[in-house]
């Protein structure tokens, strides 16, 4: 291997090796502000729980209640409930260590979206969680316990039920990010607000299908998570006006050229 050679190899190692520590005292952090909340709930997470359950409680007949199959649910289940609801809390703090990390390759301007870009998103982020608690699960339980034949008795294993209501959470959750990346995708350069909204039809048929794949399967809860999607993609679109797109400087252009006529 050559001097030349050995220098670009170890360049690499010293810019790369920066990154990854960075990497991991930000994870490191992030792990610790999630055990600082779990320890904090843990004493709260039945009650926390019985919260959670309201909207299926209200839906079953009068007399129902939930069950618990194996002998450790009743401590498990909460237990796992707490670990969920710690991430959740602390969304906005990984947000906020994921937008500095990538923080370094931004432009000045940009670096000053780092802040509405995390108090959005984390925004957008409960206010999908609390429409699926709000006004999803009513109509969808209500929709379940309804069609179930009048011999069958409706009680829910507590375990199950936590698994089905995580899942819409993050489902609404991440779904209600839509206006984030559409104004993202815009302002980065990678599109056009013309190229996106001639994609229309296709968003619209794509926000279906995602609501078939990552809800129950019932006509309800799809519409409820394509819709908002829809919605929300419209208003990213119309909000995308507001913001500086991103374009290539006269080094940058030099750099590609460079790259370009080398290859």
């Amino acid at each position: 291997m050559s001097q030349s050679q050995t220098n670009q190899k170890n360049l690499i190692k010293n810019s790369f090796v920066p990154h990854l520590l960075e990497l991991r005292s930000r994870l490191t952090k992030i792990l610790l502000s999630v055990l600082v909340i779990f320890i904090f709930l843990i004493p709260f997470s039945g009650e926390i729980y019985n919260t959670l359950s309201i909207p299926l409680l209200n839906a079953l007949p009068d007399g129902s209640e939930m069950i618990a199959i194996d002998v450790a649910s009743p401590f498990l289940i909460p237990f796992k409930l707490v670990i969920y609801l710690s991430i959740f809390i602390v969304i906005p703090y990984i947000l906020y260590h994921i937008w500095s990390f990538i923080a370094p390759g931004l432009y000045a301007h940009e670096k000053k979206l780092i802040l509405p870009l995390i108090l959005s998103s984390s925004f957008l982020f409960y206010l999908g969680a609390a429409f699926a608690y709000f006004i999803v699960f009513p109509l969808i339980f209500v929709f379940f316990i309804g069609i179930a034949p009048t011999d069958v008795a409706v009680m829910t294993d507590i375990g199950r039920y936590l698994d089905f209501v995580i899942a819409l959470f993050f489902a609404f959750g991440f779904s209600f990010e839509v206006p984030i990346v559409t104004v993202l995708l815009i302002t980065s350069g990678i599109t056009t607000r013309e190229k996106l909204a001639s994609k229309r039809p296709y968003i619209i048929v794509g926000a279906f299908t995602l609501g078939m794949l990552l809800t129950p399967p019932d006509v309800i809860s799809q519409i409820l998570l394509a819709l908002p999607m829809w919605l929300l993609y419209e208003i990213g679109l119309h909000s995308s006006k507001y913001f500086k797109i991103r374009k290539l400087s006269n080094n940058d252009e030099e750099v590609y050229n460079d790259i370009a006529n080398k290859k």
